[in-house]
């Protein structure tokens, strides 16, 4: 049985040199995500189908400024309205405090479909098309921030046989009981295992949408997986059939994903367009 380290969330303290900085840990895994977004999404733009529509780095580079800006306020956003309604219409201020944690993926997602949508309207690009180059390069990134929530050591598992030989004590948790280290369950499984079979799905081209339609499905398949061993938020618990919160927002992500992918699958395969310079 082993003991979760207990990292101090502090990756660097820079007041020892007289600054008044501190680098966290989540946040230079955000960096990670975002630059592993970069570098994949670039590669992604290089495959021939959308290199002759006119996609290059640069592009990607102001993609991704759009997207870091949806993923921030729509997984606040989504975490306030998901997960704790009341208690933030109780306290509005308390919405802006992000430095005191509370982030949902499902809000991340709708928030970067949203800034994808208002890439797309600005740069006449379709937004199925968007989000089939960048669906394969999200799941490295999830896995990222993952492991920035076992450093933290929040997110734990449920309990799990003291006999399993990677049953974790979380201290954080408030008792010695040990659990499934469940932040790690979700880098194997959304993360490492998503991302390689997307990016061998998508290594051939694909009807528009269907890319984006796997990843829906891998994902809300995967992530529902793992809350059996993630321990409900203790504010939710579990709700009706016994599912968590998380996999309750699941079931419409996978439902989406396969008509997108049924969808795609009737449609002919888009044709290059001429791109206007800019």
């Amino acid at each position: 049985m082993l003991v979760h380290p207990q990292f101090s969330p502090i990756a660097l303290d820079l007041s020892k040199i007289g600054l008044p900085i501190a680098i966290h840990w989540y946040g230079i895994t955000y960096l990670v995500a975002f630059g592993l977004f970069l570098w994949l999404a670039a590669l992604r733009v290089r495959q021939p189908w959308y290199a002759e529509r006119g996609w290059d780095r640069r592009e990607i580079e102001d993609l991704l400024f759009f997207g870091v800006i949806g993923v921030v306020i729509g997984g606040r956003l989504g975490y306030v309205l998901f997960y704790k309604p009341a208690y933030y219409a109780a306290n509005p201020l308390e919405i802006f405090a992000v430095w005191k944690g509370g982030m949902s993926f499902h809000g991340g997602l709708l928030g970067v479909l949203a800034a994808v949508a208002l890439f797309g309207l600005r740069r006449s690009r379709p937004f199925l098309e968007i989000t089939d180059i960048i669906a394969p390069c999200v799941p490295l990134g999830l896995a990222s921030g993952r492991i920035g929530n076992f450093i933290n050591g929040e997110l734990w598992g449920r309990p799990a046989d003291p006999s399993l030989p990677w049953a974790m004590v979380f201290p954080q948790s408030g008792s010695m009981v040990p659990r499934h280290p469940s932040p790690l369950y979700q880098v194997a499984l959304e993360g490492v295992l998503l991302f390689v079979l997307l990016w061998l799905y998508a290594r051939r081209e694909r009807r528009r949408g269907q890319v984006s339609g796997m990843f829906l499905v891998g994902y809300g398949v995967f992530r529902f997986a793992a809350e059996y061993f993630r321990e409900p938020d203790s504010f939710l618990g579990l709700l009706a059939l016994d599912m968590s919160m998380g996999q309750w927002l699941c079931v419409p992500m996978v439902l989406a994903g396969l008509t997108l992918w049924l969808w795609g699958g009737r449609r002919p395969v888009a044709q290059p367009a001429r791109i206007a310079a800019r």
